[in-house]
C-alpha cells in the first residue's frame, strides 16, 4: 500500500497518484504546483469543498426540510471560497467586519449571513446593518444595548437570535470549549442572564427575536453533547414561551463538527451528526408542545479541512543521536500554528516519492525562532532530503485562517485545483507588502 492509499481517508477525494509517480490533487501534479507557485503553498480540492456542502445540506434536510446549512468563515475565508459557497447555496457566519468585507465584496446574500462575536464593535454592527444582514447573534447585554440603539433610527427592526451557554461539556480541548459556563460567550442560562436578555431583547422596538443559538466547542467527536444541549435549550425556550412569550422561530445548534486529520481518529459521518440533532429537536419539540423552528448548522472546518493540503519543502536536518532526528520545512507556526497552540496532530507524506515504503522516525521541524514551532513529532517517513516536498493533509481549516508575520515572514500562497486545472485565488505575500502599512520616513 502506498501512502496515498494509507492516507485516503484524510487527503482530499481527488488525491491520486500522477502520471510522473507524485501525489496529485484535482488533476494537478502537488510537485509542480511546488514548483510553479512556491512554498509553502496551501492547495485547496474543489470537489472536497463542494462534496462536503452538499453532503450538509443533503443529509440535514432530507430530515429536516426547514433548515439552513451556514458556513463557518472563521474556519477560512476568501473571496474565491465566498463565490463556491454562494454557488452552493449555503449561508455564511462572520465574527468580524474584515469577515463580512470578504463575503459583500463578492455579492453574497446578506439575508443568509449571521454576524457572531463576544465584543463586536459599533462600527462593524454599523457595517452589518448597511448590508442588510440577516441575523445578528447577540452575545451579551452590551450589545443588545448597543444594536438597539444603531438600529433605532432606520425605522426598522434587526433580526436576532441570542446566544446562550446551556453549561455542556463537550470533551474537546480547553481552549476550544465555547458552551461551558465558565465562558467569554453567550448568555448563562443557569445564572438567570439568558431570561433577562430574552425579555429585554423583546421588549426592544428594535429588534426582533428569532430566536436561540448555542455553540458547544469545536471538534466533537460524540453526539450525546449535542442531544443534551439541546435538550437544555429547548426547555428553556419552552419557559419562556410561558413567562415573556417568546416564539421559537429558529434554533441555531452551532457547528463544532469534527474533521478526520489522522487515518485512526475518524469522526461521525454527517448522517450521524444529523441523525442525532434532528431527532433530538423533534423530540424535544414535541415533548413540550413547541412548534418546529426553522434549524441552522454551522459547519466551518468539516467543510474545508480535508479539502486543504499544506506543501513545504525540505530544508536542513538535526541528529541527536539517541534521541531524535528533526528534520526542517520552509513553513510552520507562521503558517499554521495550530500544533503550537492546540497540540495539533496531522500525518504526512512525500508528495515527490509517495511509492517509496522505506521508513525513518523524523520530527518535523518549522523555521521560525519558537523551540515549540514543530509540525509533526515522531512520524515515520521515508528518509527526507533537501528538496522534497513534504504534504500535510487535512491543513484546510484554521491554518491559513490563522496565519501571521511571525518572524517577518510572508504568509503563503493558496491555490484552488479542479479537473486538472490549478488557479491562484491568494498570491503569496511580498516584503512590499510587510512595509504597506509602515509610516517612514518619519515627519
Amino acid at each position: 500500500m502506498n501512502a496515498i492509499e494509507e492516507l485516503k481517508d484524510v487527503l482530499p477525494i481527488t488525491a491520486a497518484l500522477s502520471d510522473e509517480g507524485h501525489l496529485a490533487i484535482g488533476g494537478c501534479d502537488t510537485v509542480e504546483l511546488a514548483r510553479r507557485f512556491g512554498t509553502p503553498l496551501y492547495v485547496f480540492d474543489e470537489e472536497t469543498v463542494r462534496g462536503m456542502c452538499r453532503a450538509f445540506c443533503q443529509e440535514f434536510a432530507a430530515r429536516y426540510p426547514d433548515v439552513r446549512v451556514v458556513y463557518a468563515c472563521k474556519a477560512y475565508i476568501g473571496r474565491a471560497l465566498a463565490a463556491l459557497l454562494a454557488e452552493e447555496g449555503l449561508g455564511a457566519d462572520v465574527v468580524s467586519g474584515g469577515e463580512l468585507a470578504f463575503l459583500a465584496s463578492v455579492g453574497f446574500p446578506p439575508d443568509t449571513i449571521y454576524f457572531h462575536g463576544n465584543n463586536k464593535s459599533e462600527a462593524e454592527l454599523a457595517e452589518a446593518l448597511a448590508y442588510g444582514i440577516g441575523q445578528v447573534v447577540v452575545d451579551n447585554f452590551h450589545e443588545l444595548e448597543l444594536l438597539s440603539r444603531l438600529v433605532g433610527p432606520l425605522g426598522r427592526r434587526q433580526r436576532v437570535l441570542l446566544r446562550v451557554s446551556p453549561g455542556v461539556d463537550p470533551h474537546t480541548h480547553a481552549k476550544t470549549t465555547t458552551g461551558v459556563l465558565d465562558s467569554k460567550f453567550g448568555f448563562p442560562i443557569s445564572t438567570g442572564q439568558a431570561e433577562e436578555a430574552v425579555a429585554l431583547a423583546m421588549a426592544s422596538p428594535a429588534l426582533e427575536l428569532e430566536g436561540l443559538h448555542f455553540h458547544l466547542g469545536s471538534p466533537i467527536f460524540e453526539l450525546d453533547p449535542y442531544r443534551e444541549a439541546i435538550d437544555i435549550v429547548l426547555s428553556f425556550a419552552s419557559e419562556m414561551r410561558q413567562r415573556h412569550g417568546l416564539e421559537l422561530r429558529e434554533l441555531s445548534v452551532g457547528g463544532g463538527f469534527a474533521a478526520q486529520y489522522l487515518p485512526e481518529a475518524p469522526p461521525p459521518p454527517v448522517s450521524e451528526y444529523a441523525e442525532a440533532i434532528v431527532a433530538a429537536l423533534r423530540q424535544g419539540c414535541q415533548r413540550r408542545g413547541l412548534p418546529l423552528p426553522r434549524l441552522a448548522i454551522e459547519p466551518g472546518r468539516a467543510i474545508v479541512a480535508r479539502a486543504g493540503v499544506a506543501l513545504y519543502t525540505v530544508g536542513a536536518w538535526k541528529e541527536v543521536p539517541g534521541v531524535r532526528r528533526y528534520v526542517a520545512v520552509d513553513g510552520g507556526m507562521a503558517d499554521n500554528i495550530r500544533p503550537a497552540l492546540y497540540g495539533s496532530r496531522y500525518s504526512a507524506l512525500v508528495a515527490n516519492k509517495p511509492l517509496d515504503g522505506r521508513r525513518q522516525r523524523v520530527t518535523v521541524a518549522g523555521k521560525y525562532c519558537e523551540s515549540g514551532d514543530v509540525l509533526l513529532w515522531d512520524v515515520e517517513l521515508p528518509p527526507l532530503e533537501p528538496g522534497d516536498v513534504l504534504a500535510v493533509p487535512a491543513a484546510g481549516a484554521y491554518a491559513p485562517a490563522m496565519a501571521s508575520n511571525y518572524n517577518a515572514s510572508l504568509r503563503p500562497a493558496i491555490v484552488f485545483v479542479r479537473d486538472g486545472r490549478a488557479r491562484l485565488v491568494r498570491r503569496r505575500e511580498t516584503y512590499d507588502d510587510l512595509m504597506r502599512c509602515e509610516v517612514w520616513p518619519q515627519e
